[in-house]
């Protein structure tokens, strides 16, 4: 079976250390003919802007030629294609699938049906790993390290894949974790117990305010109304926290404020104008390290 990039797990400390390295390499040459001949296929079942967008620019920039859907509705999946035969049927006309699914391990069932590398855009509130390694790229170019870097994870820690991808990739690295979330959106028993195991402490809190000068990277997250199945939950926490740039007298001088974006309100526009705002540059970040997880995954060495 060819290598696919499901969950963050799939990749070492070496693999991942080596796309970052590489990541550098494509942020520095901008574009390359590396691809060239190669199809790659975007099948987004669920909306999306940036990894979409970064993704199709990403095999694009490499020389590749991209094809897929941003919408089920003009697919046969609207007239009742299983998610099996669509990937069977696209992995026969490209090298590479890339996939997003609202259905936690629908990225995984379909690396398991095809034999082309299959490359998860995001699966229901389990995984991102491409955003991960973005965000482990961006949190080293901000810090200069990523060994020993304190991360304040902030808003829904419960549904939030980024955040949940994030901790898992960073446990190689030695870091210290906050958490601050409501009662309702607390971090899950079984990302505690995974850092119980490797020994790597943590803190929660309910409060913004408590521990903002405490952190090297403030990883501010939205609470995602798609997760809630019941829409009066999602009223009651939807506005639980707001970062405004008068929250930030006395934070630790390199401290930078990360988001996986979208924003709906959790950071207020004033704090872009701020030095530690760098949710733009982190976006744009993915655009290079996706060029470099897609090349990796076609033998790109």
């Amino acid at each position: 079976m060819p290598k696919s990039l499901i969950s963050i797990h799939d990749f070492s400390k070496e693999e991942i250390l080596h796309i970052l390295s590489v990541a550098r390499e494509m942020e520095a040459t901008g574009s390359s003919k590396l691809l060239d001949g190669k199809v790659v296929a975007c099948l987004f079942f669920e909306p999306s802007t940036r990894t979409r967008l970064s993704f199709e620019t990403a095999a694009n920039r490499l020389g590749a030629r991209v094809i897929g859907f941003s919408d089920v509705a003009n697919t046969s999946i609207s007239k009742g294609e299983s998610l099996k035969d669509t990937i069977k049927m696209v992995s026969n006309y490209v090298d590479i699938i890339v996939m997003r699914h609202p259905l936690e391990g629908a990225a995984r069932y379909a690396s398991e049906v095809c034999d082309i590398p299959v490359v998860n855009a995001g699966d229901g509130a389990n995984q991102h790993p491409s955003q991960t390694l973005l965000d482990l790229y961006t949190i080293l170019e901000t810090q200069g390290r990523l060994e020993n870097v304190t991360i304040n994870m902030v808003g829904d820690l419960k549904y939030g894949r980024t955040v949940h991808s994030l901790l898992q990739a960073m446990s190689h690295f030695n870091p210290e974790f906050i958490f601050t979330a409501p009662e309702e959106l607390k971090l899950p028993q079984e990302y505690k117990h995974f850092l119980d195991s490797r020994g790597i402490p943590y803190r929660e809190t309910s409060s913004l305010q408590e521990h903002l000068g405490d952190c090297d990277i403030l990883y501010m997250t939205r609470v995602q109304q798609e997760r809630f199945s019941d829409p009066m939950e999602y009223e009651k926490v939807k506005d639980v926290y707001r970062l405004e740039a008068a929250m930030l007298n006395g934070v630790r001088d390199n401290l930078k404020i990360l988001h996986p974006l979208p924003r709906v309100g959790e950071i207020a526009d004033d704090v872009d104008d701020t030095p530690y705002a760098y949710f733009y540059k982190q976006a744009e970040n993915g655009m290079y390290v996706r060029m470099a997880i897609i090349a990796y995954l076609l033998g790109y060495k």
